[in-house]
């Protein structure tokens, strides 16, 4: 029998985000880094339960929930099975990348700043946001200009989803 990747599943029961959205969030965050790769296995419901004190239920609605983007498989008496990765970033989170290597001493700068951990979490999704929005110059088939400036759409974020 295949061993379970190197991923734990970690709970914040006071973030507010539903536990097994939690599970398929960090199995995303694993798939983009490398840390999943196809054909690994990922840890048995028994197995999550065990180290996070959740209902098994929510495990297997997590991994349904992967099933259903293509990006697991379950195999029965065998476990669920990575069947694909995600975007590029194994690449760049390696340890010798350039990207990371980056981005580590930006957070070391923003840390003797005197910024904490969720300021600097903030401060990067928002930059993250502004960067990867609809229209923005990192877009195919972008009209703006690199150093404009992009307002925002003023549209709840749930509408913008519709």
């Amino acid at each position: 029998m295949a061993e379970s990747a190197a991923v734990e599943f970690r709970i914040d029961r006071r973030s507010g985000v539903a536990t097994y959205l939690q599970i398929v969030q960090q199995t995303k965050q694993a798939l983009r880094l490398g840390v999943l790769e196809p054909g690994d296995r990922l840890p048995t419901a028994r197995e999550v339960v065990e180290a996070t004190a959740i209902n098994p239920n929510t495990v297997l609605k997590a991994y349904r929930e992967l099933e259903r983007e293509g990006l697991v498989e379950a195999r029965r008496g065998l476990g669920t099975f990575v069947r694909r990765t995600l975007g590029g970033a194994a690449e760049a989170s390696a340890s010798d990348s350039p990207l990371r290597t980056e981005l580590a001493d930006w957070a070391r700068r923003a840390r003797s700043a005197g910024l904490e951990k969720d300021d600097v979490s903030a401060l990067f999704a928002a930059v993250l946001d502004s960067t990867y929005q609809l229209g923005s110059t990192n877009q195919p088939g972008s009209t703006d200009q690199p150093g404009s400036t992009h307002q925002p759409d003023s549209r709840h974020k749930g509408e913008q989803d519709r």
